[in-house]
């Protein structure tokens, strides 16, 4: 089965050989250019979405609207993606040991941000990569380097793994 990443971890890119991918920063606070009136009454919080190139040669990142998709809740209830605050990646050249990053600012009930998922499907030199999805939550700790790390990532990628076996067995009854 497969299982998501947990925020916080570094996805290699298969398809672009050095090429990795990081969601992480997921925090609530406010958008630097003032709220959308379209989010009253939500939540507002962001999440980092960071390309790295350990590879040998630049590669041109494309991280733009309709390739991140946050959903919130145990439903899957897609977010508001302020665009206006958010900062995107267009066409970007990362060359070997660098990396860029894509600032993305949504707002959700705040009853459901408990549940983020973070869907990213990048661009590297006008070809798409598989799409990769990572799971976390506001208030849940995100994964860092150390000793605790490893308990932290498997007790939040083993309650989704159950999680999805749940739903998963409630669909074949």
């Amino acid at each position: 089965m497969y299982e998501p990443n947990v925020v916080g971890d570094w996805q290699e890119c298969d398809e672009h050989a050095g090429l990795r991918v990081r969601v992480h920063r997921l925090e609530s606070g406010e958008p630097p250019r003032g709220r959308d009136d379209a989010a009253e009454g939500l939540t507002y919080f962001s999440v980092r979405v960071t390309v790295e190139n350990r590879g040998e040669r630049p590669f041109c990142i494309h991280l733009e609207d309709g390739q991140i998709d946050v959903r919130t809740g145990p439903d899957g209830e897609s977010a508001f993606i302020d665009w206006r605050n958010s900062q995107f990646i267009e066409g970007f050249d990362v060359y070997p040991l660098r990396r860029v990053t894509a600032v993305l600012y949504a707002a959700a009930p705040e009853a459901s941000l408990s549940h983020v998922d973070v869907q990213v499907q990048l661009r590297a030199d006008e070809e798409w990569a598989g799409r990769r999805l990572w799971a976390g939550g506001i208030g849940v700790q995100e994964v860092s380097a150390g000793a605790s790390a490893g308990a932290c990532r498997d007790g939040l990628a083993q309650q989704v793994s159950v999680f999805l076996q749940e739903q998963a067995e409630e669909g074949t009854a």
